[in-house]
């Protein structure tokens, strides 16, 4: 299939992209550092690494549920998507710890659902603002599960590597 193209200007979809990823990064300078640099980092790029790892399986022949940014094809200003998600990340495990949710089964569940409608959320901001075009037939809805997936081996991957030891 041919390259797909949505948009030909920056508008709308880049400056959500910036707006977020501003909002993201002032967040987690602002907030008092709860985390080894270690621990900051691995919570950083989990959310860059997974979004890039969705997008290079679904997001790509033979599935080709979605296209991100202006083309259907890759562009430079598609990384600046990616690095939109490293803050969120790194919120998500700052505040799990803040709360002190590992001592809360109950509350760790609704934490993950919470995050996930969340997720939801910004990703349908996504397909407004023209970050996200669905293909063949994928729905918001399909993300949900995702999410939860996502959400809980983010926590699960925390104690491995840092909790536990």
């Amino acid at each position: 299939m041919d390259n797909i193209i949505y948009d030909h200007a920056f508008n709308l979809n880049e400056w959500t992209v910036l707006i977020i990823t501003g909002l993201g990064f002032t967040l987690f300078f602002i907030l008092p550092k709860k985390f080894s640099k270690s621990v900051t980092a691995v919570n950083l790029l989990f959310g860059v690494v997974v979004g890039l790892m969705f997008d290079h399986t679904i997001a790509i022949k033979p599935i080709d549920y979605y296209d991100v940014g202006d083309e259907s094809k890759y562009q430079l200003f598609d990384l600046f998507s990616y690095i939109m998600y490293a803050p969120v990340g790194y919120l998500y495990i700052y505040l799990y710890e803040k709360l002190k949710l590992p001592t809360k089964k109950y509350w760790l569940i609704v934490y993950i659902v919470f995050w996930s409608i969340v997720g939801i959320g910004v990703e349908w901001l996504g397909v407004l603002t023209g970050i996200f075009h669905y293909k063949n037939g994928y729905k918001i809805t399909y993300s949900f599960p995702i999410y939860l997936f996502v959400q809980a081996f983010q926590i699960w991957l925390y104690h491995y590597l840092f909790k536990e030891k």
